[in-house]
């Protein structure tokens, strides 16, 4: 009898001791995931707090260029207001009058259109500049969603003075001293297509851009031969790949006289070593604001 109760609890402990085990192997095993999971949303933190690092800069510009616009906007109105100031003293003037020529009427008509003109055409400025801030922040918008996470070492995207640079370091597009395109760099510049492609109305150059080592050897002659030959290879591999309208592209060699950085260090090389792809500002709107207005 002795013996059963013995047998008994040696059961009763073996199955409390596997019990156990198991749940700490579940404990584990879910204490292992939760980590994972941690790490990945700390990741996640990190590239969220750097592009909103990147957006503030751009918004820092965009600031200020909007602050020079804003004067220039203010300097016209202050203008305006002194010429109705002028006009409504002379038109108070003239109620002492009791007869004026058919040529001071006439005067006085042409000067009160010219002010009206003048209002219509500041309104009309200030809707072309916000209409071409709007356009500007989208596209840049565009192209770093379709881009993702490159670094911005390697590729640069940035609005200054109105303008919209796509700045891609050459060691993404080519090998050292050559102008043949790399099949990655092939996939970046048709992620840039997709969304240049979608904006039919803009017309765009591409830069070619080198440090101030000589090139040496190869069918070219020097650094100017290198940005150029770049150039043309990456708007051919745009307009033959990618289907970009070849009207609305043009090519450029700068060779090493557009540095952004000091070629006297290797960083600075690397940085000057750069293909720009420059979206141009539609001017003829604004020339047209310019052109006399016809009775």
């Amino acid at each position: 009898m002795k013996l059963n109760y013995l047998v008994a609890a040696i059961i009763s402990l073996s199955l409390f001791s596997c019990v156990s085990t198991k749940k700490f192997k579940t404990a584990q095993a879910d204490y292992a995931k939760l980590e994972e999971r941690y790490n990945t949303l700390k990741t996640d933190n990190e590239e969220c707090s750097i592009e909103k690092a990147t957006l503030a800069r751009q918004k820092e510009t965009l600031e200020r260029e909007k602050a020079l616009l804003a004067s220039q906007i203010k300097d016209l109105n202050d203008q305006v207001g002194y010429l109705k100031s002028n006009n409504n003293a002379a038109l108070r003037q003239l109620e002492d009058l009791s007869v004026i020529t058919a040529s001071q009427a006439e005067s006085i008509k042409k000067s009160m259109e010219n002010i009206g003109a003048k209002d219509a055409y500041i309104q009309t400025l200030q809707q072309q500049m916000s209409r071409k801030d709007s356009l500007n922040m989208a596209l840049v918008i565009n192209l770093k969603g379709a881009i993702g996470n490159l670094d911005d070492q390697d590729i640069n995207i940035k609005v200054d003075k109105g303008v919209v640079y796509i700045d891609i370091s050459d060691k993404l597009l080519f090998k050292s001293g050559s102008y043949d395109v790399t099949e990655r760099a092939k996939e970046v510049l048709g992620k840039v297509a997709l969304v240049l492609k979608h904006q039919p109305d803009m017309e765009f150059m591409v830069e070619g851009h080198t440090d101030n080592i000589p090139y040496k050897g190869g069918v070219l002659t020097d650094n100017w031969d290198l940005s150029v030959k770049r150039a043309t290879s990456i708007v051919r591999i745009l307009q033959k790949q990618y289907g970009l309208e070849p009207a609305k592209m043009a090519a450029a060699g700068r060779g090493e006289y557009k540095p952004v950085d000091d070629n006297g260090t290797k960083e600075g090389r690397t940085a000057n070593r750069r293909t720009r792809i420059v979206v141009l500002p539609q001017l003829d709107q604004f020339f047209k604001l310019l052109e006399p207005q016809k009775n």
